[in-house]
């Protein structure tokens, strides 16, 4: 072997040996092909605008992770945080404590008629914290195996529980829900469902499935429908419980311009969704190609598509119209989850930092 050959095999090989690992490397995911409605971004009703900039951080001390927010009905607003914990401030956001302690990742909340907060609880399962602080477990296994990604709450005033379930293949209990929700949504595998769950018969039932990554869920205040967040398939559906339409399902807003992320009931019938981040035209562009998606997962993470920083909160009413658009495009509160909306505060919840947004309802009608 000459001198040449020699050096051309030395940069040969480990070239092979890259591609071979990129087209062949076992990952955790296995992409289905689909085809996303083209993105049209931030315009018309979701065009850029600044109104969230009057949204004043307050800060949690060591708390992180406010992924929602509860307004209780002893008058403090609950918000659980990546330590597990449970906190709970009053109105003005000074006063602060520690409610309770799940050992695990509180995801959404909400409360049931008696004054107690239901949890979803990503690691955990679905709890129930009465009014002194004491936990119950309400469901955590449902067909003999644990819940894999429990994500929000709905209370029924019968006393059932409306749950999502966002991904049976992919659990935080593994990867960290963030991880997680990221391998659901690559693979866009129907992996996600929706359960009712009746605490006084221990009866559980499945809704819903075969979803891309259901988040937030909301019921109406006539508990006629359910309002669902499908963040893998950046769309809005309503799923029918009572009257002609009872079982029935329909998509009421699709194509946004972000991921939805939390639904939460408004004032006046409204509902709240928060868009946790833009979509990705690099994962827009690779929705039909599965072995691309494939090859960019065996890539170290710091080389994958990263989301863009954004704040980004929208108002719709139950047919999908677009009431009000909240942004920030200095995103000072990024990531921003969901609204938690009283008589005169609109709260902004956030996926990560130590800090919710507080915007007075006074500040968006003065200029």
């Amino acid at each position: 072997m000459t001198r040449k050959s020699g050096a051309l095999l030395t940069f040969l090989v480990p070239v092979f040996l890259v591609v071979l690992y990129l087209l062949a490397w076992p990952v955790n995911v296995d992409p289905l092909a689909w085809q996303p409605p083209p993105d049209r971004g931030l315009v018309d009703l979701f065009a850029a605008n600044d109104r969230l900039q009057r949204a004043r951080p307050i800060m949690l001390g060591e708390h992180r992770g406010p992924e929602d927010i509860a307004a209780g009905p002893d008058g403090w607003l609950y918000t659980g945080t990546e330590g597990g914990d449970i906190l709970r401030f009053d109105a003005q956001g000074g006063r602060q404590e520690v409610f309770a302690t799940t050992g695990g990742r509180p995801l959404g909340l909400d409360f049931d008629a008696e004054g107690n907060l239901l949890v979803a609880n990503a690691l955990l399962g679905i709890q129930r914290i009465t009014p002194d602080g004491r936990i119950e477990t309400l469901l955590s296994q449902f067909e003999g195996a644990p819940l894999s990604y429990p994500n929000d709450v709905a209370n029924h005033s019968d006393g059932g529980v409306y749950i999502t379930d966002s991904s049976s293949k992919f659990s935080p209990r593994e990867s960290g829900t963030y991880a997680a929700s990221e391998l659901d949504i690559v693979e866009h595998g129907g992996h996600g469902r929706v359960l009712r769950h009746d605490p006084a018969k221990g009866l559980t039932t499945v809704i819903l499935d075969a979803l891309n990554f259901p988040n937030g869920i909301a019921l109406s205040a006539d508990e006629q429908f359910l309002m669902l967040s499908e963040t893998g398939s950046y769309r809005i559906l309503r799923h029918w419980l009572a009257g002609p339409r009872s079982g029935t399902t329909e998509t009421v807003m699709e194509n946004l311009p972000g991921f939805p992320d939390n639904i939460n009931n408004g004032l006046n019938d409204r509902f709240w969704v928060g868009l946790v981040v833009p979509r990705n035209r690099l994962l827009d562009d690779m929705a039909g190609r599965p072995w691309l998606r494939k090859i960019v997962q065996r890539l170290p993470a710091a080389l994958r598509p990263k989301p863009a920083r954004a704040a980004h909160v929208i108002a719709i009413t139950a047919e999908g119209d677009v009431l009000m658009d909240f942004q920030d495009s200095s995103a000072r509160l990024a990531a921003l989850t969901g609204v938690c909306e009283t008589s005169d505060v609109l709260w902004l919840s956030s996926l990560f930092g130590n800090a919710v947004g507080r915007l007075d309802k006074r500040d968006l009608a003065n200029p």
